[in-house]
């Protein structure tokens, strides 16, 4: 395939950006979409440019380091992929593919296609997490009995891998999904129950800080999702947040 790359660049988080056009040419429909972006680097490169740059990682949709908004999709058109999973046969011969970073306030840009998401990372910190018992009398898990409905709730919860789609492809940039699954896997299991009130106002307070927008339920979230996040969680979180309250 013979395609036109339309690419935001950006040369720092203070630089002002714009759209480039780039001609990339001979690119296989079984390539990845990030081998096409790293032949046009190497095409950059041996030119005497400054080739692109984008989150990468693990290249097999766990790390949630791949973050492009596609053409006007967040990781892309395909569903249930991350953008190391997109592959160049959901493109036509002679496609001018259009490809910007998350476009969100609380992930400001740090150089072309790469933005920080250090906010949910401060997110997770405020609360994401139990406290255990290591000290050599931990208690073992199989004495904590736990339904087979919650424990696959939890772990559907438990696979959101923080991409920071919901957010990009949310109207207001609501990170309500991402936090709504990362308070959800700990709400689920009994060892998420001594702290639970103060985790999900923590988390909570800290994506407001962040400056994320409110969730107004159009569920384009759940839709963009790699892993398929349900909206359940956000309204599991309300109803925590609820509850946190009143005591």
């Amino acid at each position: 395939m013979n395609l036109t790359l339309r690419i935001w660049r950006q040369k720092d988080s203070n630089a002002k950006g714009q759209m480039v056009d780039y001609k990339v040419t001979d690119i296989s429909e079984h390539m990845s979409f990030l081998e096409m972006m790293d032949v046009l680097n190497e095409q950059l490169v041996n030119s005497g440019e400054e080739p692109v740059a984008f989150d990468h990682d693990c290249r097999e949709g766990i790390c949630g380091m791949c973050s492009l908004y596609i053409n006007g999709e967040a990781h892309g058109p395909d569903r249930g992929v991350t953008t190391c999973q997109l592959h160049m046969r959901m493109f036509k011969d002679g496609d001018t593919i259009t490809i910007e970073p998350w476009r969100a306030a609380a992930f400001p840009v740090i150089k072309d296609l790469i933005v920080d998401r250090m906010a949910f990372e401060r997110i997770q910190h405020a609360g994401g997490y139990i406290s255990v018992n290591t000290s050599g009398n931990t208690q073992d898990a199989n004495s904590l009995p736990i339904s087979k409905i919650a424990a696959d709730e939890a772990m559907d919860a438990a696979t959101c891998i923080g991409c920071g789609a919901c957010v990009a492809t949310c109207k207001n940039s609501s990170a309500m999904l991402f936090v709504g699954a990362k308070v959800s896997q700990y709400a689920l299991l009994p060892q998420g129950q001594v702290e639970a009130a103060e985790r999900v106002k923590n988390m909570v307070a800290q994506m407001d800080l962040e400056g994320f927008g409110n969730c107004t339920n159009t569920g384009a979230c759940e839709v963009e999702c790699p892993k398929g996040i349900s909206l359940d969680n956000i309204a599991r979180m309300n109803r925590e947040l609820m509850k946190a309250a009143l005591k």
